[in-house]
Protein backbone atom coordinates (compact mmCIF):
# COMPACT_ATOMS: atom_id res chain seq x y z
CA UNK A 1 0.00 0.00 0.00
CA UNK A 2 1.51 3.41 -1.13
CA UNK A 3 1.07 5.81 1.78
CA UNK A 4 2.66 8.94 0.58
CA UNK A 5 3.55 10.32 -3.14
CA UNK A 6 6.93 9.94 -4.72
CA UNK A 7 7.06 13.43 -6.18
CA UNK A 8 8.39 15.99 -2.97
CA UNK A 9 5.59 18.72 -3.81
CA UNK A 10 2.36 16.33 -3.30
CA UNK A 11 4.61 14.38 -0.77
CA UNK A 12 5.43 17.27 1.32
CA UNK A 13 1.69 18.47 1.25
CA UNK A 14 0.11 15.05 2.31
CA UNK A 15 2.77 15.12 4.74
CA UNK A 16 1.56 18.26 6.45
CA UNK A 17 -2.22 17.57 5.99
CA UNK A 18 -1.39 14.25 8.33
CA UNK A 19 0.49 15.97 10.78
CA UNK A 20 -2.00 18.74 10.88
CA UNK A 21 -4.87 16.16 11.35
CA UNK A 22 -2.91 14.44 13.78
CA UNK A 23 -2.54 17.68 15.91
CA UNK A 24 -6.07 18.26 15.07
CA UNK A 25 -7.29 15.02 16.55
CA UNK A 26 -4.69 15.15 19.87
CA UNK A 27 -5.51 18.99 20.58
CA UNK A 28 -9.80 17.66 21.03
CA UNK A 29 -8.68 15.13 23.00
CA UNK A 30 -6.97 17.11 25.44
CA UNK A 31 -9.61 19.69 25.34
CA UNK A 32 -12.32 16.45 26.06
CA UNK A 33 -10.03 15.77 28.88
CA UNK A 34 -9.74 18.24 30.24
CA UNK A 35 -13.78 19.28 30.08
CA UNK A 36 -14.03 15.86 31.68
CA UNK A 37 -11.87 16.83 34.44
CA UNK A 38 -13.58 20.15 35.07
CA UNK A 39 -17.02 18.63 35.12
CA UNK A 40 -15.43 16.32 37.45
CA UNK A 41 -14.94 18.76 39.88
CA UNK A 42 -18.64 19.05 40.36
CA UNK A 43 -18.21 15.71 42.31
CA UNK A 44 -16.08 16.54 45.35
CA UNK A 45 -18.99 18.02 47.17
CA UNK A 46 -20.88 14.65 46.38
CA UNK A 47 -17.39 12.79 48.19
CA UNK A 48 -17.55 14.71 50.50
CA UNK A 49 -21.55 13.91 51.54
CA UNK A 50 -20.87 10.35 50.88
CA UNK A 51 -17.92 10.29 53.44
CA UNK A 52 -19.99 12.45 56.19
CA UNK A 53 -22.66 10.41 56.00
CA UNK A 54 -21.13 6.96 55.86
CA UNK A 55 -18.86 8.08 59.31
CA UNK A 56 -21.65 9.83 60.98
CA UNK A 57 -23.81 6.53 59.88
CA UNK A 58 -21.30 4.06 61.55
CA UNK A 59 -20.24 6.25 64.92
CA UNK A 60 -24.75 6.77 65.39
CA UNK A 61 -24.53 2.81 65.17
CA UNK A 62 -21.99 2.48 67.22
CA UNK A 63 -23.23 4.37 69.95
CA UNK A 64 -26.72 2.80 69.36
CA UNK A 65 -25.01 -0.14 70.19
CA UNK A 66 -23.28 0.97 73.14
CA UNK A 67 -26.28 2.45 74.10
CA UNK A 68 -28.72 -1.00 73.86
CA UNK A 69 -26.52 -2.77 76.24
CA UNK A 70 -28.06 -0.89 78.95
CA UNK A 71 -30.24 -2.72 81.21
CA UNK A 72 -33.97 -2.47 80.59
CA UNK A 73 -34.16 0.70 78.59
CA UNK A 74 -31.79 0.02 76.17
CA UNK A 75 -33.76 -1.22 73.18
CA UNK A 76 -36.03 2.06 73.45
CA UNK A 77 -32.58 4.12 73.69
CA UNK A 78 -31.32 2.63 70.50
CA UNK A 79 -34.57 3.33 68.62
CA UNK A 80 -33.30 7.43 67.80
CA UNK A 81 -29.81 6.66 67.21
CA UNK A 82 -30.92 3.63 64.68
CA UNK A 83 -33.27 5.96 62.74
CA UNK A 84 -30.78 8.74 62.62
CA UNK A 85 -28.17 6.27 61.38
CA UNK A 86 -30.36 5.19 58.48
CA UNK A 87 -31.02 9.36 57.67
CA UNK A 88 -26.98 9.34 57.60
CA UNK A 89 -26.70 6.50 55.30
CA UNK A 90 -29.84 7.93 53.13
CA UNK A 91 -27.28 11.26 52.87
CA UNK A 92 -24.53 9.27 52.10
CA UNK A 93 -26.47 7.60 49.37
CA UNK A 94 -27.18 10.80 47.91
CA UNK A 95 -23.69 11.61 47.42
CA UNK A 96 -23.28 8.58 45.72
CA UNK A 97 -25.64 9.32 43.24
CA UNK A 98 -24.49 12.85 42.86
CA UNK A 99 -21.48 11.13 41.82
CA UNK A 100 -22.54 9.14 39.30
CA UNK A 101 -24.53 11.51 37.92
CA UNK A 102 -21.87 14.14 37.22
CA UNK A 103 -19.56 11.06 36.48
CA UNK A 104 -22.22 10.31 33.68
CA UNK A 105 -22.64 13.90 32.96
CA UNK A 106 -18.88 14.06 32.21
CA UNK A 107 -18.51 11.34 29.89
CA UNK A 108 -21.51 12.95 28.02
CA UNK A 109 -19.76 16.50 27.68
CA UNK A 110 -16.43 14.93 26.66
CA UNK A 111 -18.01 12.41 24.09
CA UNK A 112 -20.61 15.84 22.80
CA UNK A 113 -17.12 17.64 21.67
CA UNK A 114 -15.03 14.89 20.32
CA UNK A 115 -17.88 14.43 17.76
CA UNK A 116 -17.48 17.11 15.52
CA UNK A 117 -13.82 17.58 15.05
CA UNK A 118 -13.52 13.36 14.96
CA UNK A 119 -16.49 12.93 12.29
CA UNK A 120 -14.77 15.60 9.99
CA UNK A 121 -11.33 13.18 10.70
CA UNK A 122 -13.62 10.30 9.99
CA UNK A 123 -15.86 11.34 7.29
CA UNK A 124 -13.78 13.96 5.36
CA UNK A 125 -10.51 13.45 5.26
CA UNK A 126 -9.90 9.49 6.24
CA UNK A 127 -12.07 8.34 2.97
CA UNK A 128 -9.85 10.74 0.65
CA UNK A 129 -6.89 9.74 2.29
CA UNK A 130 -7.78 6.34 1.42
CA UNK A 131 -8.96 6.98 -2.04
CA UNK A 132 -5.80 8.31 -2.82
CA UNK A 133 -3.53 5.10 -1.43
CA UNK A 134 -5.88 2.63 -3.35
CA UNK A 135 -5.46 4.49 -6.41
CA UNK A 136 -2.05 5.67 -6.24
CA UNK A 137 -0.91 1.93 -5.55
CA UNK A 138 -3.25 0.57 -8.06
CA UNK A 139 -1.26 3.75 -10.69
CA UNK A 140 2.28 2.02 -9.28
CA UNK A 141 1.43 -1.19 -10.21
CA UNK A 142 0.41 -0.28 -13.65
CA UNK A 143 2.59 2.32 -14.83
CA UNK A 144 5.46 -0.62 -15.74
CA UNK A 145 3.48 -2.29 -18.42
CA UNK A 146 1.93 -1.42 -21.75
CA UNK A 147 -1.31 -2.57 -21.18
CA UNK A 148 -1.34 -0.43 -18.09
CA UNK A 149 -0.28 2.67 -19.30
CA UNK A 150 -2.40 2.28 -21.22
CA UNK A 151 -5.65 2.22 -18.27
CA UNK A 152 -3.68 4.69 -17.04
CA UNK A 153 -4.18 6.91 -20.06
CA UNK A 154 -8.19 6.41 -20.58
CA UNK A 155 -7.99 7.32 -16.98
CA UNK A 156 -6.27 10.56 -17.67
CA UNK A 157 -9.16 11.53 -20.34
CA UNK A 158 -11.76 10.59 -18.24
CA UNK A 159 -10.53 12.42 -15.41
CA UNK A 160 -8.04 15.21 -16.46
CA UNK A 161 -9.32 19.17 -17.59
CA UNK A 162 -9.08 19.43 -20.97
CA UNK A 163 -6.80 22.23 -21.55
CA UNK A 164 -4.24 19.93 -20.03
CA UNK A 165 -5.25 16.77 -22.64
CA UNK A 166 -5.07 19.05 -25.66
CA UNK A 167 -1.49 19.94 -24.59
CA UNK A 168 -0.53 16.47 -25.74
CA UNK A 169 -2.64 16.64 -28.81
CA UNK A 170 -5.35 18.75 -30.18
CA UNK A 171 -7.19 15.33 -31.26
CA UNK A 172 -5.55 13.09 -28.09
CA UNK A 173 -9.06 10.99 -27.93
CA UNK A 174 -8.31 9.76 -31.64
CA UNK A 175 -4.75 9.29 -31.24
CA UNK A 176 -5.47 7.22 -28.12
CA UNK A 177 -7.77 5.30 -29.91
CA UNK A 178 -5.40 5.25 -32.71
CA UNK A 179 -2.81 3.48 -30.07
CA UNK A 180 0.00 6.43 -30.52
CA UNK A 181 2.39 5.24 -28.08
CA UNK A 182 4.02 8.64 -27.61
CA UNK A 183 -0.02 9.49 -26.72
CA UNK A 184 -0.68 6.96 -24.77
CA UNK A 185 2.40 7.63 -22.49
CA UNK A 186 1.65 11.45 -22.07
CA UNK A 187 -1.09 10.41 -20.94
CA UNK A 188 -0.07 8.23 -18.13
CA UNK A 189 2.79 10.27 -17.52
CA UNK A 190 -0.38 13.19 -16.86
CA UNK A 191 -2.19 10.60 -14.72
CA UNK A 192 0.80 9.88 -12.57
CA UNK A 193 1.93 13.02 -12.35
CA UNK A 194 -1.79 13.90 -11.03
CA UNK A 195 -1.53 11.78 -8.18
CA UNK A 196 2.06 12.40 -7.18
CA UNK A 197 3.90 9.61 -8.66
CA UNK A 198 6.92 9.21 -10.64
CA UNK A 199 6.30 8.64 -14.41
CA UNK A 200 8.46 5.24 -14.26
CA UNK A 201 9.92 3.03 -11.79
Amino acid sequence: MRIYADRFPTAARQLLTDLLVAAWVYLWIRAASWLHDLVEQLAVPGRKLEGAGGGLADNLADAGGKVGRVPLVGDELTAPFNRAAEAARSMAEAGRDQQAFVGELALALSVAVLVFPLGVVLLGWLPLRVRWMRRATAAAALRSTPSGRDLLALRALAARPLPALTRIDPDVAEAWRRGDESTVNALAALELRALGLRTSR
